[in-house]
């Protein structure tokens, strides 16, 4: 039997660089275990965080150590400028995509369209579903249309944050006046919690805001709930599948980027503890939002369950999960009888079928 090509491409331009490196080591792993070993042979693409692709012994080396190569100095990068969209020649060779790239240019969208230019199947959604999903503030509007309830909120843009003086604190004020606190501060287009903050006071508001502006110019502000934190995983096409349900819990102030990838600072309880009218209705929810934002493949769906109103709040969707040895997605369909090599073929073959279906479509 012919092994597909699967080419793994890694790292990218975001801050989640180094998540993005050890979610492709589990892949890698995967890919080479059971058998997955007669089915793919593995072809890993770097991007470093300068934008360029590497293919051949540096990709692997990465893979097995771990960690991110230097950039090289000011100099060779000049240099190198010129081929930063010049992709490696066994580009070419690859019969399936799998970017497991987190954060702005990865999940974004952007990817997947120069997969799609590529012509070539890739796991995960197209771009308007990656789109949708990185953009808190475009995502948050989707679900109000398909009628799924969420916390209140307030979208902002860094222009009313560096503006004149005049206009921040009426910015301020209405934040205050219509949300209250606690709320959170988040950039509209980062993930893995990066540049969140819980804030209290009107000088935490400025602060957090001043800071979420200097990662993204869209930034969302929701209100906070006493809520237990449930996740549950989607897996498919047309007719994707939910996983059961996850709970989340943690000492630390929320699930920050230090609780989300360090072992031992997040408890994840997996089936979650709650009734099973509550399991059935985010499981549903799941699929909702899964369909809301025309996502494919896969994706993890996240939610606030308020026990003393037995209200289901969705919060977000992340089309790219991770694939790390902490994160939920991949732990929730071990649970729910998928196990993490079945799950990676799986994702494959979805990716391959899409892509057929649509050139089927394109022909007729």
């Amino acid at each position: 039997m012919t092994k597909l090509r699967v080419g793994l491409l890694f790292g990218g331009c975001s801050g989640e660089h180094e998540v993005s490196i050890t979610s492709a080591r589990a892949i890698a792993k995967a890919l080479s275990s059971g058998q997955n070993t007669s089915k793919y042979e593995i072809l890993p693409f770097y991007i470093q965080k300068d934008g360029h692709w590497l293919a051949g012994d540096t990709p692997q080396q990465v893979l097995a150590s771990g960690k991110p190569l230097s950039l090289p100095n000011s100099e060779t990068a000049s240099s190198q400028s010129l081929s930063r969209w010049e992709f490696p020649p066994q580009v070419g060779e690859v019969d399936v995509w799998f970017p497991i790239l987190h954060g702005p240019n990865g999940e974004d969208g952007t990817v997947q369209g120069l997969l799609t230019l590529m012509q070539v199947p890739f796991v995960g959604s197209g771009v308007l579903g990656s789109a949708l999903g990185m953009d808190k503030i475009a995502m948050k509007m989707v679900f109000a249309q398909a009628g799924l309830p969420q916390v209140k909120y307030k979208a902002v843009n860094r222009s009313q944050i560096w503006s004149n003086p005049c206009v921040f604190p009426k910015l301020c004020d209405d934040i205050e006046l219509t949300l209250g606190y606690p709320c959170f501060i988040k950039p509209a287009n980062l993930g893995s919690s990066v540049g969140i903050a819980k804030v209290r006071s009107r000088q935490e508001l400025e602060a957090a805001l001043d800071n979420a502006a200097s990662y993204d110019r869209r930034i969302i502000v929701e209100a906070a709930v006493v809520a237990r934190e449930l996740e549950c995983a989607v897996l498919g096409n047309d007719q994707p599948k939910a996983s059961v349900v996850g709970e989340i819990t943690y000492k630390s102030e929320f699930y920050d980027y230090e609780t989300k990838y360090t072992e031992g600072k997040a408890d994840l309880v997996i089936p979650a503890a709650v009734p099973n009218a509550v399991t059935q209705q985010i499981q549903e929810m799941a699929l909702q939002a899964f369909a809301a934002v025309d996502a494919a493949g896969l994706a993890r769906v996240d939610f606030f369950y308020v026990e003393a109103t037995g209200e289901v709040l969705i919060n977000e969707i992340n089309t790219l999960p991770g694939f790390t040895a902490t994160s939920m997605y991949p732990l929730l369909w071990q649970h729910s009888g998928v196990s993490f090599p079945e799950l990676v073929d799986q994702l494959i073959q979805l990716a391959v079928a899409r892509c057929s279906s649509v050139e089927v479509a394109a022909s007729d």
